[in-house]
């Protein structure tokens, strides 16, 4: 069924088993800025689920790269120990494993180096805003030493090749595009002279590692930015790169800081968006070309092989949420696969708050070495456990004790699973979100959990069934808006809209106090109802809190080119009738917006812990988890329903 997928692949002197690879990306892993027990588990869990080549993150190869406090500091000899560890425990599988090199150049900043920053030119990066120095000749040959100090601490610590990055972050793709390389001598201008600093650097890590040691590069196939590096000039490079005959593969990102929602692009994202760049840059060289980009799905990835658009499939968030995915699939155990939705949360949105990655499906990621459903240890005492609510939070606590060996059954008082993921895949753009709900009912089912649906527990039906432990999993619901005036009959909460309750006029105005896809997502799906839209916020924007997720400029692109307008800076202070009343929360200037048909408020939820309440003292067992705790994210209700799951 998978005759590419599962077919091996030679890249230089190494031969990958199989067509997957697990790419560069950052973890947030490194203490003291060398490898950790952490990056070992994390990235032998991927190896021992059967992908075929795993690509470190980016490790820094000078002191004036130090983007992000966490990063391995590979020019230090401290790191080849660390590197051993992670080796031997890929190897211990049959996975191959490069190690990726970089200098960010300007995408850095000097805050925690105390240096300043090297870049060709003196052009600050759009994110980190920091002048840099411009690159004297000597500062460059001193970074191309560098570089062959670190591959040679790569080599002895027992990778299998390097990957340079010359992609979306990196000071090589700086020197060729451009934008960034505005010089005027040897290293600048021409394409020529702006092909020099990846070809002398090139040369010389392959002189310095020798013919037989595998080596490729991460190419950033298109900058998408007027002015920027197109994929017919990522062609022209790959060429060049391909003369010169120092690289044995090329792997593909795409664009930059400028604008980085292309680089981990999410739900709204196509999948496969990427794969077209790659099949340009295959069809100009011969050597091993790499795809990636919201590939979640090992039938996509046969195809795109299939079609001859790539000959390696970079899958990272896809392996991230189910480190067995690569071995289900050789099983045939489809179903089997937790689906990455690419909601970027805990990925990219805790990675780029300085925090260790995570993900929202998967409680394990960065604990691999003791959590997981491959550490689960089987219940001693099996015990009938009742869990009452069957969204995210409920259906991982069933699946959990079910596994350990329960006799677990869930009852759920709406006629499907899924809680509040159910309501939130309704919104514009977000109906992937339900994907979660397919992962787990999949899991439920192959477990013979009995599920009760429209089934609304109460206290007498709990005590009657004498459980040994009882799970309260019950959620939220929206809380009643503190405004005055909310009781007006035109006012409507999220809920209300998306469940298709209440009637909705022509023109509403949309009270955003969440900040969120729930604001989002819900205002355009009243646009794309044909609805008049104008969202205000007391926050600086609205979305303020989708940057993270790398979902902020597209929601608000999309939103705009639907029409959709705002009013930042905005109180609500009372609704009376159609008008909402509020002020300017910087000038105090107070403001009435009228004419408008319907109000809809996001105000975010309140716990519904009724039940738990009730049942505290007379259950022999009782827990609650999820949003019936306190309302937050979908992360948090599926750790927390894994956590119980172990602990009942």
């Amino acid at each position: 069924m998978f005759k590419y997928l599962f077919s091996p692949l030679k890249i230089g002197r190494v031969i990958v088993p199989n067509r997957i690879s697990f790419s560069a990306h950052l973890t947030n892993f490194a203490e003291n800025c060398l490898p950790s027990e952490r990056h070992v588990h994390y990235l032998a869990a991927r190896a021992r689920g059967g992908t075929g080549l795993i690509i470190t993150e980016e490790q820094s190869v000078h002191p004036t790269d130090r983007a992000y406090e966490k990063l391995i500091e590979a020019f230090k000899p401290e790191v080849i120990p660390g590197y051993k560890k992670i080796t031997r425990a890929v190897h211990e599988y049959e996975s191959k494993i490069f190690a990726q090199l970089n200098h960010n150049g300007q995408q850095c900043g000097g805050t925690l180096s105390r240096l300043p920053v090297w870049a060709p030119s003196p052009v600050p990066d759009v994110l980190f805003r920091e002048v840099p120095k411009e690159m004297e000749v000597e500062d460059i040959q001193e970074v191309i030493e560098y570089f062959c100090r670190s591959a040679v601490h790569v080599r002895d610590g027992g990778f299998d090749g390097i990957e340079l990055q010359y992609g979306h972050s990196s000071l090589a793709r700086q020197f060729m595009s451009p934008l960034t390389n505005l010089r005027h001598d040897e290293y600048g201008g021409s394409f020529e002279n702006r092909m020099r600093f990846p070809l002398e650097l090139l040369a010389a890590v392959r002189r310095m590692i020798g013919d037989d040691f595998t080596l490729g590069v991460r190419l950033c196939a298109d900058e998408m930015i007027p002015g920027g590096l197109t994929l017919e000039d990522a062609k022209h490079i790959a060429k060049q790169l391909e003369v010169q005959g120092c690289i044995d593969f090329m792997d593909l990102s795409l664009s930059t800081f400028y604008n980085l929602y292309l680089v981990g692009g999410t739900m709204h994202m196509p999948l496969g968006y990427a794969v077209p760049l790659a099949a340009g840059i295959k069809e100009v060289v011969h050597f091993p070309v790499f795809a990636t980009g919201r590939i979640n799905d090992p039938t996509l990835a046969e195809r795109i092989l299939a079609n001859g658009q790539a000959d390696m499939i970079g899958m990272v968030r896809a392996q991230i949420c189910d480190p067995d995915m690569v071995k289900k699939t050789k099983e045939g155990r489809l179903e089997e696969i937790r689906y990455c939705i690419a909601d970027n949360q805990n990925c990219y949105g805790r990675v780029g708050l300085n925090k260790a990655i995570g993900c929202i499906q998967n409680p394990a990621v960065g604990l691999e070495k003791e959590e997981g459903e491959v550490h689960l240890v089987p219940t001693k005492q099996k015990k009938r456990v009742m869990i009452i609510g069957g969204g995210p939070a409920g259906m991982w606590a069933a699946k959990i004790a079910a596994m350990r060996g329960h006799d677990v059954t869930l009852y759920e008082k709406e006629d499907s699973l899924g809680g509040q993921v159910f309501i939130a895949m309704k919104g514009a753009g977000r109906e992937e979100f339900g994907v979660i709900i397919r992962n787990e009912r999949n899991q439920l089912q192959k477990l013979t959990v009995p599920v009760f649906l429209s089934y609304e527990v109460d206290v007498d039906f709990v005590l009657e069934k004498e459980p040994d432990a009882v799970i309260i999993a019950t959620g939220s619901k929206p809380k009643e808006c503190p405004v005055t005036g909310c009781t007006w009959p035109k006012v409507l909460n999220v809920w209300n809209v998306l469940k298709g309750e209440g009637d909705i006029g022509q023109k509403v105005i949309f009270i955003d106090y969440d900040g969120h896809h729930q604001s989002t997502s819900c205002a355009e799906y009243l646009a794309d109802s044909g609805k008049v839209v104008h969202m205000v916020t007391p926050s600086l924007f609205v979305g303020a809190e989708l940057g993270p997720s790398q979902d902020l400029y597209l929601a608000r692109q999309r939103l705009m080119q639907k029409g959709v307008t705002f009013t930042p800076d905005f109180a609500v202070m009372e609704i009376k009738g159609a008008e909402v009343h509020g002020f300017n929360v910087y000038s105090n200037e107070w403001r009435v917006f009228e004419g408008y048909d319907t109000v809809v408020v996001a105000m975010g939820n309140q716990a519904e812990d009724a039940l738990y309440k009730s049942l505290k003292g007379r259950v022999k067992e009782l827990y609650r988890i999820g949003d019936c705790v306190a309302p937050r994210k979908v992360d948090m209700a599926i750790y927390e329903g894994y956590m119980t799951g172990k602990r009942v």
